[in-house]
């Protein structure tokens, strides 16, 4: 044993605990005791509020008792730093004035091998960015610069180039005295008993230093330029300074922007890392091109309890959310879960960016699931329950699904809200076993029928919920509402035909109401001339009235929404078929709401059984409206795309 117990009780009794925390927190003066060294703060594990992390220096211990984090001096570094415990003892001995014990011959000529690597991994780092501004390096640049990395970007990042030249930097090393046993060992060669000379891993390739939590480089990404290459993203092998599973990339960087503000953010590769840095969104990190591991996830709970992860929105996308819930199961606890961000379908936070702005990017943020969510929609997504056998084998699923979680507390909260859901999806009520009524839990909460009514118990695919007419964001309007309007401005004839229609309308949205207002002066001017607007003509009259970014806006809306129906190529029968549904639902969404209203004023004036009843009803219905389309038989033929549903 290197370091002894009363060498680190040493090491605790010369540094005050509070010494080390005051370094990454503030301490709340009104609720800490300096004078007795009881200190509070907010905790730097998770994100909060009102300071629930405590340090008492007389036990040189920190505990919080929002996400249960606790440690000494050793324990604080490791999990908030990233140091080893080696590291950590070495630093704290240094502050304290203490001579680290002797080391024992081997473990001495590990540690100064092991340190000899991260020399050899630089030089190559510095190579790799050398190279990026050569002749050779034109076309990474080329590329780099098709993405909108700026240069200052890929100096922050430093990012390089491989020359296609199978011997460029094992030669460059060697020049410099890197005996080959040390460049083997960094992984940079491919190397073996039957490779009679050993050749440079990366060839050809756009280069990503891979930094260690003291900013230290231990490996390397590299993404190849050429489309004839077995693998386009190649990582550096494992080595005594590089394990996979157990780094994320851009930790140490986006560490320090959580601190500045702002929660973690679990991106899918190098590129997603580096796009969103680039406009903004400096606390992000990623996987190194595997799914996301438990090591790894416990990276992301040191930065902060809720870090949110970003898929892209396609099948693979949602199968690698869905992954990541069970890695994440074992590792719950009081204060620390994850959130879901799911990108629209077949984009990446790059291209989302390139096309709607990071306002777009932060949108999807802000709607991020909680995993709670995810793990309903997992289970349900797609399939139906309209029999006892069934119903059972969701109930059994769910038990083994959160018997997986170990903390006792947020494994007794899963049960429950499984309940709850379960109860709500299949329409059962929720009696109070000691008065024989409905629960006050039961009747905040509404679960009368669940989502679908209690009829037919199916569940609501994830794509319908994300995608379909009842889906809207919130700095956006209804969408629903959005396919009204943009329908009568892509297809002049309907809407001139359906004015009536359309001017009973209500919307409470500003950018909805300008366009709204607009277009109907369109309509009524050609009303009263007897001109036929056309496409163009519309949109003229649009900008000239000054709305032409907000009909720009809700355009895009439903281009992003994929609600081809409402576009301009889509036949005028697909385009009337579509409205008139649409425009169906948005009355009867409309009463219902006036409906709910009602009730819930009477169930807060009378809160007798049938007033509840009839409010239970109505946000039934209004669910069971939100969650289904109504099939037209033979809806998109003529728009060559056929299809039953809306």
């Amino acid at each position: 044993m290197r370091f002894t117990p009363s060498f680190l009780q040493d090491i605790r009794d010369r540094i005050p605990i509070a010494d080390i925390v005051g370094r990454r927190v503030t301490f709340d003066r009104k609720k800490s005791n300096q004078a007795k060294g009881d200190f509070w703060a907010c905790c730097p594990f998770h994100g909060e509020k009102s300071p629930s992390f405590h340090c008492e220096n007389q036990k040189g211990r920190y505990h919080c008792f929002g996400c249960g984090a606790s440690g000494d001096h050793f324990r604080f570094l490791t999990e908030l730093d990233g140091l080893s415990f080696p590291e950590a003892v070495e630093r704290l001995a240094d502050e304290a004035g203490l001579a680290l014990p002797a080391v024992d011959p081997q473990s001495m000529e590990r540690e100064q091998k092991k340190a000899s690597l991260y020399d050899v991994m630089d030089l190559a780092a510095r190579f790799f960015i050398d190279q990026l501004q050569t002749a050779d390096g034109a076309k990474a640049r080329s590329y780099l610069r098709d993405r909108g990395l700026s240069s200052s970007v890929q100096n922050v990042f430093g990012l390089g180039y491989a020359p296609s030249n199978r011997s460029a930097l094992k030669e460059f090393l060697g020049a410099k005295g890197i005996a080959k046993e040390r460049i083997e060992a960094c992984g940079l060669v491919v190397f073996g008993p039957d490779i009679p000379v050993s050749y440079d891993r990366f060839r050809d390739r756009i280069m990503f230093p891979i930094l260690d939590a003291r900013e230290r480089v231990i490996a390397f990404g590299g993404r190849a330029l050429s489309s004839d290459v077995p693998a386009k993203y190649l990582n550096s092998p494992e080595t005594d300074l590089f394990s996979k599973s157990h780094v994320l990339y851009n930790y140490a960087r986006a560490r320090k922007a959580v601190e500045r503000g702002g929660s973690l953010i679990v991106a899918e590769g190098y590129m997603d890392v580096i796009a969103l840095a680039a406009v903004g969104f400096e606390n992000a990190v990623a996987p190194l091109g595997t799914a996301l591991t438990e090591p790894q996830m416990e990276l992301a709970w040191r930065v902060g309890g809720e870090p949110t992860l970003c898929f892209d929105g396609d099948e693979a996308g949602l199968r690698a959310a869905y992954r990541s819930i069970d890695t994440a199961l074992t590792g719950l606890k009081p204060g620390r879960s994850l959130r879901f961000a799911l990108l629209p379908d077949g984009e990446d936070p790059d291209d989302l960016i390139g096309r709607a702005g990071p306002e777009a990017f932060q949108t999807v943020l802000d709607e991020a699931r909680p995993l709670a969510d995810m793990l309903w929609t997992r289970e349900t997504n797609g399939k139906v329950f309209d029999t006892p056998e069934r119903r059972a084998e969701l109930e059994r699923t769910f038990g083994g699904v959160v018997a997986q979680i170990t903390d006792d507390s947020v494994k007794r909260h899963y049960q429950q809200d499984v309940k709850d859901r379960l109860a709500g999806f299949f329409g059962t009520e929720q009696k109070d076993s000691r008065q024989g009524s409905y629960s006050k839990e039961s009747r905040d909460r509404g679960y009368g029928a669940g989502r679908g009514g209690a009829q037919k118990r199916f569940a609501v695919s994830d794509s319908l919920m994300n995608s379909s007419l009842v889906k809207s964001r919130p700095n956006l309007p209804p969408l629903r509402d959005s396919t009204l309007v943009v329908t009568a401005i892509n297809h002049p004839a309907l809407g001139l035909a359906l004015f009536d229609e359309l001017a009973e309308l209500e919307t409470d949205h500003p950018v909805l109401r300008k366009v709204h207002s607009a277009l109907l002066n369109v309509f009524a001017v050609a009303g009263e001339t007897g001109n036929q607007p056309t496409l163009e003509s519309v949109h003229q009259s649009l900008a000239a009235q000054g709305v032409e970014a907000e009909h720009e806006m809700l355009q895009a809306q439903i281009r992003h929404s994929r609600l081809w129906q409402a576009l301009e190529d889509a036949a005028i029968e697909d385009a009337r078929d579509g409205w008139q549904q649409a425009f169906s639902l948005h009355v009867r969404a409309r009463t219902l709401n006036r409906e709910l209203k009602a009730a819930e004023r009477a169930f807060e004036e009378i809160g007798d059984e049938a007033s509840f009843e009839r409010l239970n009803a109505i946000r039934s219905e209004k669910q069971k409206e939100e969650g289904t389309e109504a099939l037209i038989e033979g809806f998109g033929v003529s728009s060559g795309r056929p299809s039953r549903s809306f």
